[in-house]
């Protein structure tokens, strides 16, 4: 379950809490528990999966998933996989600065943890944790960043509206607010 360290320093475990805080953001979070077969907890432990196992888990996720699929119109998604040896995870980078996106940001976490943190108007970080079965929503335009935590170990599908809904659009803004 997702945890919340809102600016002041308080941290928060209560889902509904959460939920309330993340609201004034435009962000939404769900916490979903997939159906898995047995060897599932092995194949999430594995750094690196060959396309038939990720395309397995894709369509266990989407088959589970499906409710999110027609609620928010996603039209596909992927299967991200960073572990410290990733050759992915110099792409990272580009996601751990403050950016917006033209789409909706969609993430559901499989295994391992990473964190988004967000901007109050007062230039304060709210930063929040997910954790394996964590979905969370960042509407288009909400200014962000993302990080994995320092195990540097997370898969997690990702899911598209458009082609280029996910090209992070950095904003100077946020750099400043990040800088006080």
């Amino acid at each position: 379950m997702a945890i919340l360290q809102l600016s002041n320093g308080k941290v928060c475990g209560n889902s509904s809490e959460i939920v309330r805080e993340l609201a004034l953001f435009n962000v939404q979070l769900q916490h979903y528990s997939l159906e898995a077969p047995q060897h599932w907890a092995d194949l999430l432990a594995e750094d690196v999966l060959p396309d038939l196992e990720k395309r397995q888990i894709l369509e266990l996720c989407d088959r589970q998933l499906e409710s999110l699929k027609q609620e928010t119109s996603y039209l596909w998604s992927d299967l991200l996989v960073f572990h410290p040896g990733s050759s992915q995870l110099h792409s990272i980078s580009t996601y751990n600065r403050y950016h917006t996106h033209k789409a909706p940001e969609a993430l559901y976490l499989l295994s391992g943890e990473a964190i988004f943190s967000f901007i109050e108007l007062d230039g304060q970080q709210v930063q929040l944790l997910v954790q394996p079965g964590d979905y969370v929503q960042i509407a288009a335009g909400v200014e962000h960043w993302f990080s994995p935590t320092a195990s540097l170990e997370f898969k997690a599908v990702r899911y598209f509206t458009t082609v280029d809904g996910w090209i992070p659009q950095y904003t100077e803004l946020g750099e400043l607010k990040k800088l006080r």
